[in-house]
């Protein structure tokens, strides 16, 4: 097995290769990044700036 990674430049190109794959020639993959962003979604809740800093200044003093 070969692993290439390109760009698509046209969805013309992306249905084709989606062809491919029904046919079971090829394998596609979504990026890193898709997944990722899917992933963790949703998990922080919203704070003010103020608590984040709180928090930050907290983590920052427990490496010392």
């Amino acid at each position: 097995m070969q692993t290439v990674v390109i760009d698509i430049l046209n969805e013309k190109a992306l249905s084709l290769l989606k062809d491919l794959e029904s046919l079971k020639l090829i394998k596609l993959r979504g990026g890193k990044s898709q997944s990722i962003s899917k992933a963790y979604k949703g998990a922080m809740t919203k704070q003010p700036l103020s608590k984040v800093n709180e928090q930050l200044t907290e983590l920052r003093e427990s490496w010392q």
